[in-house]
């Protein structure tokens, strides 16, 4: 492709994006260059980049061109930004905007005057607002601050970085080691997770989907973060697992694994569609032990279901501001109203999952946010509302050293180098043990 060529294409995939506001860039990035196979490999990835670099300066490109007199900023007066403060001169930028087929087309005189401004100039500007410069919106920046405190920027700085590729091995089929060699033929050089007893770690895009490890079911794309999660939970071959919020199954797989195939392991969802990917994936891992259920209104199912599983997932909807590595859109996206929708939604979610704890049976609340609101203040309300749950240290062996004897943990690219995931892990006393506890209440009280 011309250079104007991979211009044009990248100002389409920004327009595609936020044409789709509910899905996430990377399924957006994915469905627009499946549709347009002509697009090879390099030039995929110089348009990926050029995007996502955009995304992850967006507010203090807007800002530069706001001062600049370009208001609104097109599409493609932000690549063009981009491009300047990359260090690409004007003139070369100008170049590249030309007229023809497959083009992006010439600048305009006052598009070139809004540009000519920003020489320069540096990215970052004193004069900034602190949201703008560290790119969210005005009103997510106290609830952060609450997250994060004095380390608020270094986190943030950490949360805008190219994430890695991680992958899970699927250790039902072939060991870390195998697996790793397996991928080394194929021209992939992964290496290990530190955290994860499963993981592999590749720097950058790389074609995994495109290689035999995959295609065979021995590894799967899952970030180190989630791989801890699934972990978290204990689940061992004798088991009753649920995995309540299952999604396309990038936990359930991990379960199954953990369980030796053994067990059973039930996943729910309330997306039908999603249900329906995962059983592409659960074939491809050899897994047989899982049986999928679509939650629906009225459903009997959970209720002939109650307090009948050893172990239970709650991978609750969430911000994804955990995940802003991957999808730098969506810092910008959500709104307070969404957020306040989200908090209300996770604690029915939990309600609901927590009947179907057995006693002496544990519960973990996860979420790939870094917001307080959605993490531990969600834990200490539910403890509130269901005095038989208890925080309890996770019995797992896959956990690292530093997770073991932990019941909640928080994880953050600064600190962890895994996207920003959060998991708290409790337990449903026995009804002889919550009367004994009432008891010793009522004695103490008198």
């Amino acid at each position: 492709m011309t250079p104007s060529a991979r211009l044009a294409a990248s100002i389409d995939l920004l327009t595609a994006m936020e044409a789709a506001p509910r899905k996430p860039a990377d399924a957006v990035a994915n469905s627009f260059f499946r549709e347009r196979r002509y697009i090879g490999g390099g030039d995929r990835r110089a348009i990926s980049s050029l995007v996502w670099d955009v995304m992850r300066t967006w507010r203090r490109l807007g800002w530069h061109l706001e001062q600049a007199g370009a208001v609104p900023a097109a599409h493609r007066l932000l690549v063009a930004a981009c491009l300047i403060f990359k260090g690409t001169p004007l003139k070369e930028v100008a170049s590249s905007f030309s007229d023809g087929r497959f083009a992006a087309g010439a600048l305009t005189f006052q598009e070139q005057d809004a540009l000519s401004a920003l020489a320069g100039k540096s990215l970052d500007d004193l004069g900034m607002p602190r949201a703008i410069k560290l790119e969210v919106p005005d009103w997510l920046l106290p609830k952060l601050e609450e997250t994060f405190g004095e380390f608020l920027e270094e986190e943030l700085a950490a949360l805008s970085e190219p994430a890695t590729l991680d992958l899970r091995v699927n250790i039902l089929l072939n060991s870390r080691q195998e697996a790793q060699k397996a991928l080394a033929r194929e021209g992939l050089h992964a290496t290990l997770t530190p955290l994860s007893p499963w993981g592999l770690r590749l720097n950058g895009r790389q074609p995994v989907t495109s290689t035999t490890p995959f295609k065979d079911g021995r590894v799967e794309i899952q970030d180190e973060g989630s791989q801890l999660v699934a972990a978290i939970l204990g689940a061992a071959p004798q088991m009753r697992v649920l995995d309540y919020c299952a999604g396309a199954g990038g936990k359930t797989l991990a379960l199954a694994m953990m369980m030796e195939n053994k067990g059973h392991i039930a996943a729910c969802d309330v997306a039908e569609k999603r249900l329906a990917g995962a059983v592409r994936r659960l074939r491809r891992a050899g897994v047989h032990n899982v049986e999928q259920h679509l939650l629906q209104a009225g459903d009997k199912w959970a209720k002939r279901r109650s307090g009948s599983f050893d172990r239970v997932l709650v991978d609750a909807p969430c911000s994804g501001t955990g995940t802003w590595r991957r999808n730098p859109d969506a810092r910008l996206r959500m709104t307070e109203q969404d957020l306040a929708e989200l908090l209300v939604k996770q604690a029915e979610i939990l309600d609901k999952a927590a009947a179907l704890v057995k006693p002496g049976g544990r519960l973990v609340y996860a979420t790939c946010s870094v917001l307080h609101a959605e993490n531990a203040a969600q834990i200490d309300a539910f403890l509130h509302r269901k005095p038989e749950f208890t925080l309890v240290s996770s019995d797992s062996t896959a956990l690292p050293d530093t997770l073991k004897e932990t019941s909640m943990f928080s994880l953050s690219p600064r600190q962890n180098g895994t996207d920003g995931f959060f998991a708290a892990v409790l337990t449903r006393a026995a009804p002889e043990e919550l009367s004994s506890q009432d008891g010793a209440t009522t004695v103490a009280a008198s």
